[in-house]
């Protein structure tokens, strides 16, 4: 007698959110965020993110241009631990492979972080990592990504880059921090991009001008996708020269080059 066929398993979607997560002005859904991600969000009827309220707030956006699928409050939401977010998950030291248990019973997921691409400068990795593993299929959607987009805009080796994360926050080892990428993008011609909490991008900003050569490359990207998005790339030199004038309350992603 032959054995009963094993359920089909759900799929893991990695679904993007609005870079304007947190902030006190919002672009409209539907500007920045393809219409097929939308429509596969809409249908979901579980999730893991890093806060479940803040992806209540994205579904409930999402369900006044594409209504859900399930009730909200019927939707499963599971948040990640509170140490993935405060010491990444991209290591292998979490498990996430008892939070894709709806996938392995035949039901789809979506994966989601407060902006961006979940697992690109957020987390998520073990989630993906966990996947592939139980043999689900993975499936990234379209959505914003700041890292990419203040590249582009940046005018700096889109060949040849590299993300570093945050720099140190105590003033010596930010320095040294930012000595050790500047002779590395001087040498190798790569684009260096880090990026920093809001309220000490003011800090980093300044330790760049007063760290960095006059003749290397400084861009920064605040708000992308937003109302009051902004970017600018010159030498260090002019930065220094000209006003400021960037919206440094706003998420903003930092680039030096040559």
């Amino acid at each position: 007698m032959s054995s009963a066929a094993k359920p089909a398993r759900g799929k893991l979607y990695l679904v993007p959110a609005p870079l304007d997560f947190g902030c006190d002005s919002q672009t409209p859904l539907q500007d920045v965020m393809p219409w097929a991600t939308l429509q596969v969000a809409a249908r979901l009827p579980c999730w893991i993110c890093e806060n479940a309220k803040s992806t209540r707030a994205y579904l409930k956006r999402i369900n006044e241009l594409q209504p859900l699928s399930h009730a909200l409050q019927a939707l499963q939401i599971q948040e990640l631990p509170r140490e993935v977010h405060k010491k990444g998950d991209h290591t292998g030291n979490f498990d996430a492979r008892p939070l894709l248990a709806a996938a392995m019973e035949g039901r789809d997921m979506g994966l989601v972080s407060e902006a961006g691409m979940p697992a690109i400068a957020d987390p998520g990795s073990s989630v993906v990592r966990a996947a592939h593993d139980l043999g689900l299929q993975v499936v990234p959607l379209t959505g914003p990504m700041s890292l990419m987009l203040a590249l582009a805009a940046s005018g700096l080796n889109g060949q040849n880059f590299a993300f570093v994360g945050y720099l140190p926050q105590d003033p010596a080892g930010r320095t040294q921090r930012i000595l050790e990428l500047e002779s590395l993008t001087l040498k190798t011609g790569q684009t260096q991009l880090f990026i920093e909490t809001p309220y000490r991008n003011a800090v980093l900003l300044q330790a760049l001008l007063q760290t960095l050569q006059g003749n290397t490359r400084l861009a920064l990207s605040c708000g992308l996708t937003m109302n009051k998005g902004w970017t600018r790339s010159a030498p260090v030199s002019a930065w220094k020269q000209g006003k400021l004038g960037a919206p440094l309350d706003l998420p903003t992603v930092f680039c030096i080059g040559r």
